[in-house]
């Protein structure tokens, strides 16, 4: 399996900071990955046209100046609970874009940048192995849906969406979603690279897969070549796919889930929900998706 490098966790100063900063940590302990942290301010220039037509420049001032504010607020909020974090792990800091990154042992950056959120995250999440992100759900405040959905539609690298609390552990025991597609394809073998430590797999699939001619032992059979124990699992049919995925996990005692995202047109899943949308509203473990 490939060696894991560096981890690229772009935190926004919501509630929820500390839970994804440990489903980091945990990712990355097995492998002595760096934890590359951003922090991306929105450019005082991209604030003008949020403002509206019709505002008089003092008004566009004192938005501007509000924003400033807040971005300077969040700042300090991710710094602080960055610091509290390294301190209490016992991570090494190194500066960013050095060669101190490829030094051995816990290692970890903090990094403001400026600039447009979703292209900055997007453009170092492609140099980067893999991308954890702050649950959508934060509680009122500043949402990572936005910055989440061009990541996965955009990056072309694996998105892991940390739960809202702090897990105990990430990826010992596994839950993959395959339906056959050419995304759960990518998310299984995002997956696979994160498997040096798992004890066992459980494969979710439903009654659809087999009528439409799949064979869920091909799966099976393909992820035994890595020595991992694999168990089969078919999602019932008696409830959403979403709600029959979550309670898998839950019997399956899963700490990680992986999932392709969006295997239907992003129009048709704004329009009708779908499984993607569920499970980012309501799943409690760390999920892996890719697309």
């Amino acid at each position: 399996m490939l060696n894991v490098k560096k981890i690229l966790v772009p935190l926004q100063g919501t509630p929820l900071t500390d839970a994804t900063l440990a489903t980091a940590y945990l990712l990355s302990q097995n492998y002595d990955a760096h934890l590359a942290v951003l922090h991306i301010r929105p450019d005082k220039k991209d604030v003008i046209p949020l403002t509206g037509e019709g505002l008089s420049g003092t008004m566009i001032e004192e938005v501007m100046s509000i924003a400033e504010h807040e971005g300077t607020k969040r700042l300090k909020y991710v710094r602080q609970s960055f610091d509290a974090f390294v301190d209490e792990n016992n991570i090494k800091l190194v500066n960013w874009g050095t060669n101190q990154v490829a030094e051995t042992g816990k290692t970890a950056s903090f990094t403001p940048l400026t600039g447009r959120e979703n292209e900055v995250a997007t453009y170092w999440s492609r140099l980067s192995d893999i991308t954890v992100v702050t649950h959508p759900n934060s509680g009122g405040h500043i949402s990572s849906s936005e910055m989440l959905h061009a990541l996965l539609f955009e990056s072309g690298r694996p998105i892991l969406i940390a739960p809202k609390e702090k897990p105990v552990s990430v990826g010992k025991r596994v839950c993959i979603a395959w339906n056959g597609s050419a995304e759960s394809a990518a998310a299984l073998h995002a997956a696979l690279r994160w498997m040096d430590t798992t004890e066992k797999v459980a494969i979710l699939y439903s009654d659809d897969f087999a009528e439409r001619g799949g064979n869920i032992q091909d799966i099976e059979n393909y992820i035994k070549f890595y020595g991992i124990d694999v168990e089969l699992c078919k999602i019932k049919g008696d409830r959403s796919t979403g709600e029959s995925m979550i309670a898998a996990c839950n019997d399956f005692n899963a700490d990680l889930l992986c999932m392709g995202a969006y295997s239907h047109p992003r129009w048709k899943q704004i329009i009708l929900g779908g499984v993607t949308s569920y499970m980012l509203e309501n799943s409690s473990l760390p999920v892996l998706m890719n697309r």
